[in-house]
């Protein structure tokens, strides 16, 4: 069905502060009384309302951790915690408004979309608003920092899910209070981190903030682009401050333009140049060290803090305990990692830089998706507007290859950032997952250095979206980079992994094709790959297994010899456009098939021996019913689109068929 298009990431979720050491050991003390069943909601919802500081401090951290398990939001939502939350956040004990403001982070975070608007619903940006106003009139640099830092973890979440938050931060003057956050980043980090946090999400698609952006806010966001601090939460500031100034591109002015964002790429190219997997090894040992020449007093937190830092054995989600239990906690926290793990903060700050540049970097190939109204314009099935070859002309528009502006692949090409993205698809070096493997407190470290790995097989597929081979090294560089990406198939881990390098896979190929560059892959390893690919739930996986099938068989068509396994690949591609449920994958596989066996002898010979013409015929009535019973609906104006434009194809390679068969006969 042509090039696939980019995913163009949202501002993801993130770590910075958490909620306090104690706060956090003190709900756990509390575990063993909330009882193996039930949501303890009402009895937690009404301690907050004791006259004890320390008791409604307790609720609010109790709150946050339970809320963790999603399943229990529910509970809470049912009881009103929303509106019972907000007035701790202008409590009078300071403990209480941060703990307050910890529970509604992870409400927030850990319930998502619907939880997130509910909470708008029930007015929880008005004490969130009062409380930065408070900030603003106050120079107690202590309250500024705790205060702006957690509010700041709530509002990434629910700016991110909420419209009507993203409306109350534009008309209530917070951004002036997150930038003077920012701007403290000399002297205190981690405030301006979590600001950063803030600006990154709130910038993105926000054409009523950018509008009001100003000279100020550029500044800020430039002298933390240009800063040389070391450590790597510095260098996640960065990182962020990159990713605003690329939202805001459109607001900044034409002179400046071409030199910010060439100082953003380098910004990640330097991010993405640090190697993970020699730097996590040496902050393992320089935190072994620091624990053997620290007094002994320091040892007895340790064991608290790996009780609570405890992962699972995959080390892929922290885990709370309850008598004594282990239970997997629906979302990561590492952002509550106690003071003392100072090397573990800085490897989690690393991870999240990478993951963050490389996200970015697929944002800057990706074109934004057109509405709704412009697929409906491109999907009728008006067969007057197709072309006499029998190709749609709506599927060239719909699929064209995305473009990057002069100055965007120039400094891409610059930084090399196409092979830096290249070299983080490998997989996570055998001595940081070992470190990461030998302590609890480390593991989650292992599926962020996986996620890395994702995001950069991602990064590479939006690359070749949009970049030409010769910018991409030539035919022998795009062959190398190939004969990588099919070792790393066979180990995908996890379907988020399978996802991201198969697609990467799939515009590698195209590329490779369209240029008539050998393959580097046998087509044995091919239909093993699409045949593990096409058994995945994952629709977009199934869809970019029969488009790589698809791809090859249209390459092998010109070869001589190569009937036997074009027949191969022509019945796995009619068993995939007949059984599968999902109409846009049957598409993709009657797609594939027109590639194919469109022309040649080898393809006709094939054909003919797996009786793809009668295979066909039987297929069409009911690929049209389906579209009709299950199209509006179920599948988007896009993919109707390319639906409509398949079922006109198959009409016309029916034909071409049958034009093939007479003359054969004749003849």
């Amino acid at each position: 069905m042509g090039k696939s298009k980019t995913t163009k990431f949202k501002r993801p979720q993130f770590n910075s502060v958490g909620l306090p050491v104690n706060a956090v050991k003190e709900a756990d003390a509390e575990e063993e009384e909330l009882g193996e069943d039930g949501c303890p909601a009402a009895e937690l919802l009404e301690k907050l309302q004791s006259p004890s500081a320390d008791v409604r401090e307790f609720a609010c951290a109790s709150i946050s951790r339970v809320v963790q398990q999603s399943q229990t939001i529910p509970g809470f939502l049912q009881r009103d915690a929303v509106r019972r939350l907000g007035p701790m956040l202008l409590d009078s004990s300071l403990l209480v408004r941060e703990t307050a403001a910890g529970a509604l982070r992870n409400l927030s975070a850990c319930g998502g979309q619907e939880v997130c608007e509910d909470m708008v619903k029930h007015d929880v940006m008005t004490p969130l608003t009062a409380l930065l106003r408070e900030v603003r009139l106050r120079h107690d640099a202590m309250y500024y920092s705790f205060s702006t830092i957690h509010v700041s973890l709530i509002l990434c979440p629910l700016s991110e899910s909420s419209s009507q938050a993203l409306s109350v931060f534009n008309k209530s003057g917070l951004l002036d209070v997150v930038v003077q956050c920012l701007e403290r980043h000399p002297h205190n980090v981690e405030l301006a981190i979590s600001a950063a946090h803030c600006l990154h999400t709130v910038t993105e698609d926000n054409p009523e903030l950018l509008c009001s952006l100003n000279t100020a806010v550029l500044g800020a966001l430039e002298n933390v682009l240009l800063s040389s601090q070391p450590g790597m939460a510095h260098n996640l500031l960065r990182t962020l401050a990159a990713g605003t100034l690329w939202n805001m591109k459109g607001s900044l002015p034409a002179a400046r333009q071409a030199q910010t964002v060439n100082a953003v790429v380098a910004t990640l190219s330097q991010c993405l140049d640090l190697d993970a997997g020699m730097l996590i090894p040496e902050l393992r040992q320089a935190e072994e060290v620091r624990h053997r020449n620290a007094p002994a007093a320091t040892h007895t937190e340790e064991p608290a803090a790996a009780e609570l830092e405890e992962m699972d054995e995959e080390g892929e989600a922290p885990k709370q305990r309850r008598n004594g239990k282990a239970m997997k906690v629906d979302n990561d926290f590492s952002d509550l990692l106690p003071r003392g793990k100072e090397e573990l903060r800085e490897a989690t700050a690393l991870l999240t830089a990478q993951q963050t540049s490389l996200e970015i970097i697929v944002n800057m190939c990706c074109s934004d998706d057109p509405s709704d109204d412009e697929w409906e314009e491109e999907s009728s099935s008006d067969e007057s507007d197709l072309g006499p070859d029998g190709l749609c002309d709506g599927l060239s528009n719909l699929m064209s290859p995305l473009c990057l502006s002069a100055e965007v692949q120039g400094a891409l090409i610059n930084h090399s950032i196409p092979e830096k993205v290249l070299k983080k698809t490998e997989f996570p070096r055998n001595e940081a997952m070992d470190v990461c493997h030998q302590n609890p407190s480390w593991r989650g470290l292992i599926k962020k250095m996986q996620r890395v790995q994702s995001r950069a097989l991602t990064g590479l597929h939006s690359i070749l979206s949009t970049m030409d081979a010769e910018s991409l090294g030539g035919a022998s560089a795009l062959q190398q980079a190939a004969q990588h990406l099919s070792t790393l198939v066979f180990g995908a881990a996890d379907e988020e992994f399978l996802e991201a390098v198969i697609s990467a896979m799939r515009s590698l190929l195209q590329m490779i094709a369209s240029k008539n560059i050998p393959q580097c892959m046998t087509p044995q390893q091919m239909m093993s790959l699409s045949e593990a690919a096409t058994r995945c739930d994952v629709v977009s996986v199934r869809v970019n297994a029969v488009a790589i099938l698809g791809i090859t068989g249209s390459t092998l068509a010109k070869e001589k010899g190569t009937a036997e396994t074009l027949q191969m690949i022509g019945n796995a591609l009619l068993q995939v456009a007949t059984r599968d449920a999902n109409l846009v994958v049957n598409g993709e596989a009657l797609d594939a098939l027109f590639d194919v066996f469109a022309d040649g002898d080898e393809a006709e010979t094939a054909a003919k021996n797996i009786h793809l013409l009668p295979a066909l015929k039987a297929l069409q009535p009911v690929f049209k019913a389906k579209i009709r019973k299950e199209g509006r609906g179920k599948y988007s104006p896009q993919q109707l689109c390319v639906l409509d434009n398949i079922k006109v194809n198959l009409r016309r390679f029916i034909g071409y068929l049958e034009k093939v068969k007479a003359l054969s006969v004749t003849s």
